[in-house]
């Protein structure tokens, strides 16, 4: 069985706790896109964890955790992640951590080059994280990117990264105060942080297709959500990659399986960081109440996150786009205080009700329709069935399913493993 695990909206849905939910009955758990530019928090029996790259089923043993060639890998950022959950008592070892030999690694040049073009911008930035995520992903399309796989061939990675400096030099030299990188500079960084990663590194599309073969279950863990794919989220406002399940089996390296099933993880609310449109936003006194309550902090950059109620627009999108089969609604505990819950059911455009994802100018231009559902005026927290939820918190997932077409499995009513309502 092959499963995704994909974000609906904008990001930040709380695919992390769902993964780590859900991977106890997986074999595998498969990173397969994105770099160190978003957290997966996962709160569980031995802490608090923000994972940046590393799968959310490394914190389970008895996994298998792979990190797939679509990713974009900061090994020194890995290097620290890795040291912090060691420190946590978290076992990580070549046998439940494996790395692709074609994920690209990202460098200090990438992360300058981030910074640089962003401040470069001024108003105009796309709100980058500055982790170098959008220059390595172009590299890697221009045909420029070191591989972890190089790590393994040190003659060959001397000549490539002799071979890329001297053309990244050249780009970096077009912005005001950007300093050149040495091949011995570089070199001395992947010594430092890329080389212990050496055992890790393998063809993990031999390793995943023999584990298929072998019919174990796998799970491919998304970053991000389908409104910041590259090309099919708000552009330019996006991430540099797929984030969409049709890509997991390509950038986990085996685009020879096909994905069995879809779970597709959305808040009960909406929240975004970053620029970009963002149709559901509340402002003023309300939003600062609901960002508080959700803690909406990045859990990368600790940027607020903007909040807003439930968009039914654009999740309805979202799921067509994740070809989500059914649905796990996070934070619904949030709510608990509200005494009438604002959804956005259509967007409006020129003076005319939308009830399709718009593109481009016309999505700068929505104003939200707004309706007010009821809201339970009590605590969800210690529920754990269905039928114990308050009735208007009831009525509320159902309006949510029926909204977006597609079935609401999955309950969330707190940030602990166990906090969870299944149907």
């Amino acid at each position: 069985m092959l499963t995704a695990i994909v974000g609906i909206n904008w990001g930040d849905e709380g695919k992390g706790r769902m993964v780590d939910l859900l991977s106890d009955g997986q074999d595998v758990i498969v990173r397969y896109q994105g770099g160190n530019n978003a957290g997966h928090t996962v709160i569980n029996h031995k802490g608090k964890f923000v994972l940046n790259l590393l799968p959310s089923g490394i914190l389970r043993e008895d996994k298998v955790n792979v990190m797939g060639g679509g990713m974009v890998i900061d090994v020194a950022h890995l290097a620290k992640e890795t040291d912090k959950l060691r420190e946590a008592g978290v076992v990580i070892t070549p046998d439940n951590l494996k790395i692709s030999d074609r994920a690209a690694i990202c460098f200090p040049f990438n992360v300058m080059q981030d910074c640089l073009e962003e401040d470069r911008l001024g108003d105009r930035k796309f709100g980058s994280t500055r982790r170098g995520i959008a220059p390595i992903y172009a590299d890697k399309y221009m045909k420029k990117a070191i591989r972890m796989g190089d790590l393994l061939h040190p003659d060959y990675l001397a000549k490539r990264l002799e071979e890329v400096l001297d053309w990244k030099n050249m780009c970096l030299s077009a912005y005001k105060g950007a300093k050149t990188f040495g091949v011995d500079e570089m070199t001395e960084w992947l010594h430092e942080y890329g080389d212990r990663f050496r055992p890790y590194i393998c063809d993990v599309g031999n390793y995943l297709t023999a584990v298929a073969q072998e019919g174990k279950n796998i799970m491919f863990e998304a970053q991000l959500g389908a409104l910041r794919d590259i090309d099919f989220g708000i552009y330019p406002y996006t991430s540099s990659s797929n984030t969409v399940s049709a890509y997991a089996p390509i950038g986990a390296g085996v685009p020879n399986l096909r994905v069995d099933k879809t779970v597709g993880i959305m808040k009960a609310y909406s929240t975004c960081v970053g620029e970009g449109p963002f149709t559901a936003e509340m402002f003023g006194e309300e939003a600062v109440r609901l960002r508080e309550a959700g803690g909406e902090y990045g859990a990368a950059t600790g940027r607020p996150r903007r909040v807003g109620g439930f968009d039914v627009v654009a999740s309805r999108y979202g799921c067509r786009m994740q070809a989500a089969d059914e649905l796990a609604l996070t934070k619904l505990d949030i709510l608990d205080g509200m005494e009438k819950i604002p959804v956005v059911d259509a967007y409006e455009i020129d003076g005319e009700l939308v009830t399709e994802f718009p593109f481009g100018e016309k999505l700068e231009k929505a104003k939200p329709h707004v309706v007010y559902l009821d809201g339970w005026k009590c605590s969800t927290t210690a529920c754990r069935s269905f039928d114990e939820l308050p009735a208007q918190a009831r009525a509320y997932v159902d309006y949510i399913e029926k909204a977006v077409a597609t079935p609401v499995k999955y309950v969330s009513v707190g940030a602990e493993r166990d906090s969870i309502v299944i149907r």
